[in-house]
């Protein structure tokens, strides 16, 4: 009997041991692919004033490939100034490579935050796809909608968006 018990102890004692290290493991930093410069960008601007004008969201990011650099894809703005830099997934260059849109409820996701994600071509003042723009919408009331809902909204944001943006180089262009 005193053999299983500490059979049995020595087992979680490994089990803990092995959860201990993943979770650290997963905890470490991601490796930047981009430094953003020490000036204010009009893209940080842009996603300052969005955030200022818009409680329904939780955040907004704006990512593609930085100026001089080659499929380099990574979030270059965005209401979480530590993820500048950060990677982009294969999800986000799909919107930037393909044109496409990503209507993403987050079901079965177990997010710090309940949010429905929207990811839409960024687009400049001539219609052109510039980039990404990931927008995460609060998914409890007043703010709480369908998918249509996020969809309109979040298109109609972008939209109203692309007038105040002249090319993409202008969005890496010191803040004024």
């Amino acid at each position: 009997m005193t053999k299983q018990i500490v059979s049995r102890a020595l087992a979680l004692a490994l089990a803990a041991a092995i959860t201990a290290t993943v979770t650290c493991a997963s905890a470490a930093p991601v490796t930047k692919n981009w430094t953003a410069p020490a000036h204010k960008i009009y893209a940080q601007h842009l996603s300052d004033e969005i955030m200022a004008q818009h409680p329904e969201l939780w955040s907004v990011t704006f990512h593609g490939v930085p100026p001089g650099m080659d499929k380099v894809y990574t979030m270059f703005a965005g209401s979480y100034p530590e993820r500048i830099g950060n990677p982009d997934d294969p999800d986000d260059v799909d919107v930037i490579v393909k044109g496409i849109s990503s209507v993403d409820p987050r079901w079965h996701r177990h997010d710090a935050k309940a949010k429905f994600v929207l990811q839409i071509p960024l687009r400049d003042k001539a219609g052109e796809n510039i980039g990404l723009l990931v927008l995460a919408y609060k998914i409890t009331p007043p703010y709480l909608k369908d998918e249509r809902g996020y969809f309109d909204a979040g298109t109609r944001l972008r939209d109203h968006l692309q007038a105040a943006i002249p090319s993409y180089a202008a969005l890496f262009a010191p803040a004024s």
